[in-house]
């Protein structure tokens, strides 16, 4: 309690230092989005395209510009050459880099017009001399012209406070981008470019940019966290569409919602939800993957085509944030070597009854956000869990509370569990059934799997005390080393526990196995190869992985002398390879043989699972790991491609963009979207997520775009939103992650607009990936 009282303290006094200094820079031109200077924000032009020195600062990748006059004022309109490239980008290079140390706090403001029918989903970096960036993101709105902030360093940078892009901190009448990953101490004395970019989109996009300038931000709010969150979980500091007031009105809600659901699928569907109108394939009991006129499809169980049009995550277990509270750490169960799930995974995992008498304040900050908890005594209290360890936040482990089952209980007027739990999968699959989708994606709760009402994926991670290698992007941890006989104990073990919860059921469409891992990522020979560079870092006699590469080496080279003149070395034996070898430059030889190196690597990982599948769940799909799009290698790909039955992409974009996806056809294997989403801040919410929409109706918008450009393209035989719920507003219990992503809000109402999207797109699905 002390130390949380001092770091009040400390916030305060570094609040309050922030407040003292004032300046009186010359505000942007006039004529222009002059309401922003209601509160009277300082600020200082740095580019304003009245000189030609401005014009020079552009630079351009795979967009053009031009210089408009509009009422005597200057502005850059861009034109994004986005419909043939993956990434369209325009820099800001000033001639002289921008100081802004004189300034207690900073941000940047830029003017944005788009006069175009669509929104504009852009990234923003802002570098200083070393490199380092920050990046944020925004939606720009169709047909608008508004003024973007873009944060430098502010109090709220200082703190970690376990969610992903903070609430306001100071009033201001800018549009906030989004903080989405950097640094958040960017050298601000030297501020070398700014990027705008736009990445895989679906058209071309144009927009105005005009009046650069920095401002200084001002009246700092202490409370600004503080009594963030309602006893719904929802944002009590902002009014909005769909925000619920009482108990009363959420079963009243329910009511309506239940007069409306049926269990009726969608017309011209079989018993698995495939096309019964279409063509009878060869029925084998399970599903399948098959090319169908050109076209790679999922076959269903009675042989009719079948497309995974399903909503991902749909369990209890990431419904849940951290409240700030904690308990005697001896009371708690720690994890046990042989757990099968990750802690993320599991569910709320209440902490044990003997310890509720130890719990304590462990960070007042995060417990300061909440207007309510409840006792554990309370029938409420059954809401609570605990995390043992997190990825990323404030704190490292500590008590959660999902909201979102205490609004269940509300709703369903019951704390019973498994009464709560059987009203609750009987909500969500009629919810699927009406909105067309049809099936579940990755991460559907287990106690689904034999209801036997809607196909669903099962899924497993591999884990365990097997050795490990970096591959210099392990944004989710270390890489497994599946030379390590240990790993291949557990992957048997893995997948044997998921074949027990399946039980050979038909309506298991596959399973995914991992997700996200950090194969490695194009760019750089130090990024693409991260795996083989640091693999030849460890010492042989401690590294499955380092003998194998050796033993590749000595099939291919021979002797050390050969391999000596392909890689510019001078060691001396054999042996010498086999201690730590650090390589910081490498020539055309090397790379290739890295190449061969990774491949051997991925190939040792995707055969061991595939033959554990095979063993235990001969009947399923190998639906692969659900590659993150930023990475993944060649290399990588083409081993997963020998084993897997389907490959899996988690892909946040705003479409399959061309010609980012040209690969496909060199694989030619079905594929499925693991994961995609957008999201909007009309929600109470305060991270859109990671592809921003500008409203709840354009988030159908987007979400019909994308869904298209899956169904027309040949390689795909499914997609996966993420997620069922909404992000608990001060961000999940893992990582923090608070994003308007759901189908459903923390109060489990649907958003309307989403919703009528996917059916729009549900009602045609067959008949656009197919044909009459």
């Amino acid at each position: 309690m002390k130390n949380s009282q001092h770091l009040n303290q400390i916030i305060l006094c570094i609040i309050s230092l922030f407040l003292i200094a004032s300046c009186a820079e010359p505000k942007h031109k006039k004529g222009k989005n002059d309401k922003i200077n209601l509160l009277e924000v300082k600020e200082r032009i740095l580019l304003d395209f009245e000189n030609e020195s401005d014009i020079k600062a552009i630079e351009l990748q795979n967009a053009r510009s031009k210089l408009i006059v509009n009422e005597g004022n200057h502005g850059l309109e861009i034109n994004f050459d986005s419909l043939n490239n993956h990434d369209s980008s325009v820099y800001i290079n000033p001639s002289n880099t921008w100081n802004f140390n004189d300034y207690e706090s900073a941000a940047l403001v830029l003017d944005i017009e788009n006069s175009t029918k669509s929104s504009t989903h852009i990234y923003i970096y802002t570098y200083d001399k070393s490199g380092a960036f920050q990046l944020s993101n925004v939606a720009v709105p169709a047909e608008s012209n508004n003024s973007y902030l873009i944060e430098l360093k502010v109090p709220s940078f200082l703190l970690n406070t376990g969610i992903r892009n903070d609430p306001p901190s100071w009033p201001h009448n800018y549009i906030s981008t989004i903080w989405r990953g950097g640094t958040k101490t960017l050298d601000t004395s030297a501020i070398t470019s700014i990027r705008l970019l736009i990445s895989g989109v679906l058209e071309n996009k144009q927009l105005i940019i005009d009046n650069l300038r920095v401002v200084k931000p001002n009246n700092f709010d202490p409370e600004y966290l503080t009594g963030l969150v309602d006893e719904y979980g929802q944002n009590a500091k902002q009014d909005f569409a769909g925000k619920v007031y009482s108990a009363d009105q959420l079963r009243s809600f329910s009511q309506q919602e239940q007069e409306n659901l049926t269990d009726q699928q969608f017309p011209s569907r079989s018993t698995f939800n495939g096309w019964i109108n279409g063509p009878k394939l060869k029925s084998t009991g399970y599903f399948r993957a098959e090319k169908y006129q050109g076209k790679w499809s999922l076959v269903d169980p009675e042989g009719y085509l079948f497309f995974s049009n399903g909503i991902a995550n749909i369990r209890m277990a990431n419904t849940s944030t951290i409240t700030g509270y904690d308990f005697d750490a001896a009371l708690i169960k720690q994890r046990d070597a042989g757990d099968y799930t990750p802690e993320d995974s599991i569910g709320l995992n209440t902490a044990p009854k003997q310890a509720w008498s130890s719990r304590h304040i462990s960070s007042q900050l995060r417990a300061d956000m909440f207007t309510w908890l409840p006792s554990y005594s309370e029938a409420a209290g059954a809401n609570y869990g605990y995390r043992r360890s997190v990825h990323s936040g404030s704190l490292k482990k500590g008590e959660t509370f999902s909201f979102y089952r205490a609004n269940l209980a509300r709703k369903y007027a019951t704390q019973n569990e498994e009464a709560l739990m059987q009203d609750w999968r009987d909500t969500t699959i009629k919810r699927m059934h009406n909105w067309g989708f049809t099936s579940f994606g990755n991460w559907v709760d287990a106690s689904f799997y034999q209801m036997n009402r809607l196909p669903y994926f099962a899924n497993g991670w591999i884990i365990g005390d097997f050795k490990t290698v970096n591959s210099g992007n392990d944004y989710w941890g270390a890489m497994p080393d599946p030379f390590d006989p240990v790993f291949t104990q557990r992957t048997n073990k893995a997948i044997k526990k998921i074949a027990d919860e399946v039980k050979n059921n038909p309506w298991c469409v596959g399973v995914f196995i991992d997700n996200e891992k950090s194969w490695g990522s194009m760019g750089s020979p130090s990024l693409q190869y991260g795996i083989v560079i640091n693999g030849l870092k460890k010492n042989a006699n401690d590294s499955p992985l380092k003998q194998e590469f050796i033993n590749h080496l000595k099939n291919k080279y021979q002797n050390i002398e050969s391999l000596n003149t392909a890689w510019d070395l001078k060691h001396t034996s054999w042996a010498q390879l086999s201690r730590p070898v650090e390589l910081t430059s490498y020539n055309a030889q090397m790379l290739g043989d890295f190449s061969e190196l990774l491949y051997l690597y991925a190939d040792a990982y995707f055969s061991r699972v595939d033959k554990a599948l095979t063993k235990y769940m001969p009947n399923h799909l190998y639906m692969g790991p659900r590659f993150a799009h930023w990475a993944m290698t060649p290399e990588v790909l083409k081993a997963a491609a020998k084993y897997v039955d389907v490959m899996s992409y988690n892909y946040y974009r705003e479409g399959i963009d061309q010609p980012y996806w040209d690969f496909l056809a060199e694989l030619d294997k079905p594929s499925i979207i693991g994961e995609f989403h957008n999201g909007a801040i009309d929600s109470g919410l305060l991270n859109p997520g990671l592809i921003h929409a500008e409203s709840q109706f354009d988030r159908g918008e987007k979400y019909k775009s994308y869904l298209n450009s899956v169904i027309e393209n040949p390689y795909f035989v499914g997609a996966h939103w993420f997620q069922y719920i909404d992000s608990p507003l001060t961000g999940r219990a893992y990582d923090g992650e608070n994003y308007n992503v759901g189908f459903v809000s923390v109060a489990d109402i649907p958003y309307t607009p989403l919703v009528k999207a996917a059916q729009e797109v549900n009602k045609s699905l067959y008949i656009k990936r197919f044909g009459k």
